[in-house]
């Protein structure tokens, strides 16, 4: 039904409907099952990333050490009540960190688009709910909305570390839970593309590269700011704010600044912070090789 950003507005708009039933209608006709049974589908994909938030601010490690706690240190900090940011951008940046931190330690996520950048919308949704008290369907509507954008990036630039560094997978997953975060609260489908379209361009060039070729460090704080972004993006977009640049000129752009980036920024853990002297030695000490055979 759509190939683009553009379609895809062109499409709910003109019909009355939300980008979210756009996606609906899509899966339906490419899977082939019912409205009910796409439906059931997502719904089960809601109840892993609720588990996932809930299991994170209870407080998780990670096997190698690096990672955890974070979230509920974060949780900590909103409740004393002088925080700086807005209390329900901080709620999402402790959910998006974490449904990472559950994803490091191992345990289950949903891909949103990658298990690296899992936390930003889940992260969100978690958040906004408190404050736009949503149902289940309009949650359910949320991931369908995120997924048609993401939809659109997988099949015109992409959503992999390796193939695009850091901005394919928690610049994509940002820019999704922004356009979901617009249509929840009411943004039209123009207003969710032009969220999308602001929060990817303020991540084009970020690199992938995980300490020790973990999904760890910088990746699980990579989803807190990811998930802030959106925040911010979605605001300005229900604002009236747009992207000079259209959403799918900045996905196309994404993809070439994707393809130049060097391989030693494209999750192979040989530049960036991984190849940092304390990225080298948490390297060393997690898989107990000696630093000055790390490199022979």
């Amino acid at each position: 039904m759509f190939r683009n950003v553009a379609e895809l507005v062109e499409l709910a708009e003109s019909r009355g409907w939300k980008t979210s039933e756009v996606m609906i209608r899509q899966e339906m006709e490419v899977s082939g099952r019912t409205r009910e049974e796409v439906f059931h589908l997502m719904d089960t994909n809601l109840t892993v990333m609720e588990q996932a938030v809930e299991k994170g601010l209870k407080g998780v490690k990670s096997h190698s050490g690096l990672t955890g706690g974070d979230a509920v240190l974060m949780q900590a900090y909103i409740q004393q009540g002088r925080f700086l940011s807005g209390e329900t951008i901080l709620d999402a940046v402790s959910k998006a960190v974490a449904t990472n931190e559950v994803n490091a330690a191992m345990g289950t996520i949903c891909a949103t688009p990658t298990a690296g950048s899992a936390g930003v919308v889940p992260g969100t949704l978690f958040a906004v709910k408190e404050k736009l008290k949503p149902s289940r369907e309009e949650m359910i509507e949320f991931l369908f909305t995120s997924g048609a954008f993401g939809f659109v990036v997988a099949n015109n630039a992409s959503i992999s570390g390796a193939a695009g560094g850091c901005q394919a997978e928690v610049g994509s997953a940002a820019g999704m839970a922004a356009a979901a975060i617009t249509e929840m609260a009411g943004g039209t489908p123009s207003q969710a593309a032009e969220a999308m379209a602001i929060t990817l361009k303020n991540m084009l060039g970020l690199v992938c590269d995980p300490v020790a070729g973990l999904v760890e460090v910088p990746c699980v704080k990579r989803n807190a700011m990811g998930a802030a972004n959106a925040m911010v993006a979605a605001d300005m977009a229900l604002a009236g704010i747009t992207s000079r640049i259209p959403c799918d000129e900045v996905i196309d752009a994404m993809y070439r600044i994707g393809q130049t980036m060097p391989s030693s920024l494209r999750e192979t853990a040989q530049g960036g912070l991984a190849a940092t002297p304390t990225g080298r030695e948490l390297e060393a000490k997690i898989f107990g090789i000696p630093l000055d055979r790390r490199d022979g």
